[in-house]
């Protein structure tokens, strides 16, 4: 499992024009939420996902060296299944690495719950849907994370 994590201070996503999922970490008394881009493989479990949603909940990206857990700050949830592309060769990206949606839903939807579960305020995009990310990314800051 792969996540894309982005240092933001205001993140949405539209889906057809309506909005499906947005954080104003301003609205909650912080400077900064994260945007949290995820990706899944075939070999990814719910374990991984769990530990994985930990690791982002605790990693000191935000100001001063704290983490989402200690400022309460929001986390939207992106599913990123171009995070497994292959571009060794040729000219087209090959998906191969990136789970089916019988196996990748499910994973990004433990993620997210975990999240929940350890206390983050949590928006989400539309799993397969064609979406619209518009984010302000603060720093920038951006890590990748994997497991």
């Amino acid at each position: 499992m792969r996540v894309l994590l982005q240092r933001v201070s205001s993140a949405r996503v539209t889906v057809a024009d309506q909005v499906v999922g947005r954080i104003d970490p301003a609205a909650h008394g912080v400077a900064h939420g994260l945007v949290a881009l995820v990706g899944v493989t075939h070999s990814d479990t719910e374990a991984v996902a769990t530990a994985l949603a930990d690791k982002v909940w605790r990693l000191r990206i935000l100001d001063g060296e704290r983490s989402a857990a200690d400022l309460h700050a929001p986390i939207l949830v992106v599913s990123q299944f171009t995070l497994y592309a292959d571009t060794a060769k040729g000219r087209r990206p090959s998906w191969a690495a990136a789970a089916p949606r019988p196996v990748a839903e499910p994973l990004v939807e433990t993620f997210t719950a975990a999240l929940r579960e350890l206390g983050a305020m949590v928006a989400t995009g539309r799993f397969g849907a064609h979406m619209h990310v518009d984010s302000v990314n603060d720093g920038p800051v951006t890590v990748l994370l994997e497991m």
